[in-house]
């Protein structure tokens, strides 16, 4: 099952290392990493991706806490959330293409961030599922790069990652 697990941690060098470390050392995988300050200056909020079974997704939170530049953390599974992803992908376009492209990206409340004579970049946001169903909507042979955020969340109501 995948889990987002979202982690306030001291925003000092190597607390990052360790994190990653904690999970490679166990063989644990990160889907997907996202990191970055919060309102506090001295903290930082990480949203990592992982699968596993129950048992070890317990496995990695306790590891987690046991971290000292952990402050606090949430497994968004256990939490009803809001998640979102963003998605910049650049695809060739000609005179014949452009229009259905663009109102391709307006179907899935995408943005034209960037126009050149033979590429557009749009920008999608929203649950991953959506940026699946974005891309394969898209003729594959005009995809040039795909740039993909990972998933981030925020928990509903009242209750959330704060000190």
């Amino acid at each position: 099952m995948r889990h987002i697990i979202s982690i306030l941690i001291e925003n000092e060098s190597g607390a990052l290392s360790r994190v990653a470390g904690l999970f490679s050392a166990r063989g644990y995988n990160i889907e997907s990493l996202n990191v970055a300050i919060t309102e506090d200056p001295s903290l930082s909020r990480m949203t990592l991706v992982t699968s596993g079974s129950e048992q070890v997704v317990e496995q990695i939170i306790k590891q987690l806490n046991k971290l000292i530049d952990v402050v606090k953390l949430i497994d968004f599974a256990e939490n009803t959330h809001i998640e979102r992803e963003l998605m910049m992908v650049k695809v060739k376009t000609t005179d014949h293409t452009r229009n259905e492209i663009r109102s391709l990206a307006e179907i899935f409340r995408g943005k034209v961030l960037d126009v050149t004579a033979s590429t557009y970049v749009i920008e999608v946001t929203g649950p991953s599922e959506k940026l699946d169903a974005f891309v394969a909507a898209i003729a594959q042979e005009t995809i040039l790069e795909v740039v993909r955020s990972g998933p981030t969340g925020i928990s509903r109501g009242e209750k959330g990652l704060s000190l």
